[in-house]
């Protein structure tokens, strides 16, 4: 049995500092990596490469809007071809820093925003879907069953289905808005068997206590979580002990 395990990284600016990249470059498979524009700049995407590539860690482009003040969090009316352009954008900048530590990016996984519009957005999965095959053939990374995934057959792309530890879950299989209450799990216990739930096939408990049926190949943990490291080790110890190889899915 294997899973990948993904998490958010690179999103400080400036002075701005935010998670432990460090300590969860330890434990993770895979570094979902802003590329400086919801977050992250030209210094923090070439310390996170290079201390990715130093561990055997995935690199993947977390691409988002155009969105620092927001995070990348807020849902922006763009055209499609502006869209596109801008997420080739930052493919390029974190492939030249992935590079020069002597890795590469690996896949592709929208922010925030952009990746919650792009599961139900047509047009916007496709504006993500197209820049990505314009780059090169790289897997999407998102949530199964959605326009992403339909877009990225289209493209010729490999998708990649995602899910969340720790995240709460509608009927539908869609994550549950920040802006609603309990959108973001933070007890431990909760996001452990939950991840255990998902690496096994078992699927997801949604706020509504029916069963979302989800098997992805890679889960994620926030990097901007409270205590996420911790969290993050919790999640990788019961998923080897329950007897998981954890790989990146572009091993």
């Amino acid at each position: 049995m294997a899973i990948d395990l993904n998490a958010d990284l690179g999103e400080g600016f400036g002075i701005w500092t935010l998670g432990d990249d460090d300590a969860l470059l330890d434990i993770v498979t895979s570094a979902n990596v802003a590329c400086g524009f919801h977050g992250g700049d030209a210094v923090t995407m070439q310390r996170v490469c290079n201390a990715a590539a130093r561990r055997g860690v995935a690199i993947g482009a977390q691409v988002g809007y155009r969105d620092l003040a927001g995070f990348g969090r807020r849902r922006i009316d763009i055209a499609e071809d502006e869209l596109a352009a801008d997420v080739l954008y930052q493919l390029g900048a974190l492939s030249a820093f992935a590079g020069a530590a002597g890795s590469r990016v690996a896949y592709v996984k929208p922010h925030g925003a952009l990746y919650n519009t792009a599961a139900d957005d047509p047009e916007q999965a496709r504006a993500v879907a197209e820049a990505v095959a314009r780059f090169g053939e790289l897997p999407l990374l998102g949530l199964p069953d959605s326009a992403l995934s339909a877009a990225a057959t289209v493209a010729g792309l490999p998708f990649v289905a995602e899910a969340f530890a720790d995240r709460a879950y509608s009927p539908t299989g869609r994550l549950v808005p920040r802006s609603e209450a309990g959108a973001v799990h933070g007890d431990t216990a909760a996001i452990v068997a939950q991840a255990l739930s998902l690496a096994r096939g078992d699927g997801v408990t949604a706020i509504d206590g029916s069963v979302v049926p989800v098997s992805p190949a890679s889960l994620c943990l926030h990097g901007d979580t409270p205590g996420a490291a911790a969290l993050a080790r919790a999640v990788r110890a019961a998923l080897v002990d329950a007897g998981f190889d954890l790989s990146a899915f572009t091993a």
